[in-house]
């Protein structure tokens, strides 16, 4: 009740603050309005930073426990790439119940504004749950063969693909910022990859390490673009952001990925070998169904996190809060799986922090820029 409450509130600011938003084209440093949003007017800017840091919260803690769980379900028996990816996706309904009795009839957009084809919203629905299934899917394998720390530092590049990806889609500009962020990344990524041994992962053969490694550094790449194509579809295809155009999103999306996996999990024949799966799990049968739940719903939460992050600010920003968690995640694996964080994992994890915070500067540069050309039109304009 306490997190479906806090939901709710968030749900309900982020669609009153969106429908009083009066939309703009301006330019900056080749990101617009909407990628930095100040508090709106009529609200203060308590509110705004009280929804930017619940979504984070949202994304931090689903990230973590997502991640944890994952690993945990292949540790003490799990077996099922395909059953992994559907943790990914398949727990969407829990959040759309309460959504739908909340906001029962969408708000009309007004006339002038073009709505979509039905054809139209099929084909990007189903084009990015396509997305997100291939991710899941190469995510739960790179999990699956790599450790949690391991897995977790690679994901970090998310945000250097996301600059790129930005670049060609979203009309991001680089700057000095950004382009240290991508060197500071890359070394990162590329030190956990010539530092990288199978023998601290039990039972696992070289080439499996390898296809690991390669799996989750596709996967972030994909994600990431996943994210540039949500911000361009809102953009130029959906042209309105409230929460039940958002919540669409997720919910249609998340179906396309789960029905996708599902196909998966039972075209490789993995279902057969689920409830011996259940019944061989070290920690026995209900703790095997928590941990699936428990995964499903973690999630969620992130997914929630994201989207709320995209819609309140930018998917940029989104994308680096989701990079903090990954310095979070291999101090939670040494504490929980006891994995070995050597020195070059240490460097490897400063040197993304390092380059998280400059992408940082960059949003926070941009941001000002914004307020302070909003300023500048709000005198020229009552000047007489």
């Amino acid at each position: 009740m306490g997190f479906l409450g806090f939901l709710h509130f968030s749900v309900y600011q982020l669609d009153s603050i969106q429908d009083e938003e009066v939309e703009e084209t301006e330019q900056v440093n080749g990101t617009t309005i909407l990628d930095h949003q100040p508090p709106p007017p009529g609200h203060r800017p308590w509110q705004w930073w009280i929804l930017v840091s619940l979504n984070i919260a949202f994304l931090l803690i689903g990230e973590c426990g997502a991640v944890i769980l994952s690993r945990f379900y292949y540790d003490r028996g799990g077996a099922s790439p395909w059953m992994a990816a559907l943790l990914q996706t398949a727990a969407f309904p829990v959040f759309y119940i309460p959504f739908f009795f909340f906001f029962p009839s969408p708000k009309k957009l007004p006339a002038a504004i073009d709505r979509p084809s039905i054809p139209t919203l099929s084909l990007i629905y189903f084009l990015l749950g396509s997305l997100l299934a291939s991710n899941s899917m190469l995510y739960s394998i790179g999990l699956h063969f790599i450790p949690v720390s391991t897995f977790s530092l690679i994901c970090g590049t998310q945000l250097a693909f996301n600059a790129i990806f930005s670049f060609f889609i979203n009309s991001q500009k680089f700057t000095p910022w950004i382009i240290n962020s991508l060197v500071l990344l890359t070394l990162s990524t590329s030190l956990v990859a010539v530092n990288s041994d199978p023998v601290e992962h039990e039972g696992v053969s070289k080439g499996e390490y390898a296809l690991g490694f390669i799996c989750t550094l596709v996967a972030s790449a994909g994600y990431s673009l996943l994210l540039c194509l949500m911000q361009l579809s809102f953009e130029k295809v959906l042209k309105k952001e409230t929460f039940t155009v958002i919540l669409d999103m997720q919910v249609y999306t998340s179906l396309v990925a789960t029905f996708i996996s599902i196909g998966g999990l039972f075209a490789s024949g993995e279902w057969r070998g689920l409830k011996d799966e259940m019944e061989s799990f070290k920690e026995g049968r209900v703790v095997y169904i928590m941990t699936l739940v428990g995964a499903s719903l973690a999630n969620q939460v992130t997914f929630i996190g994201i989207l709320g992050l995209i819609f309140v600010v930018s998917s940029l920003f989104s994308n680096v809060i989701t990079a903090l968690a990954y310095p979070l995640v291999p101090v939670a694996a040494v504490l929980i799986y006891h994995e070995t964080m050597n020195g070059a994992k240490v460097v490897a994890m400063l040197l993304g922090i390092w380059g998280s915070a400059s992408y940082l500067f960059q949003q926070y540069l941009d941001g000002n820029e914004v307020v302070r050309l909003k300023e500048m039109s709000s005198i020229d304009e009552s000047a007489p």
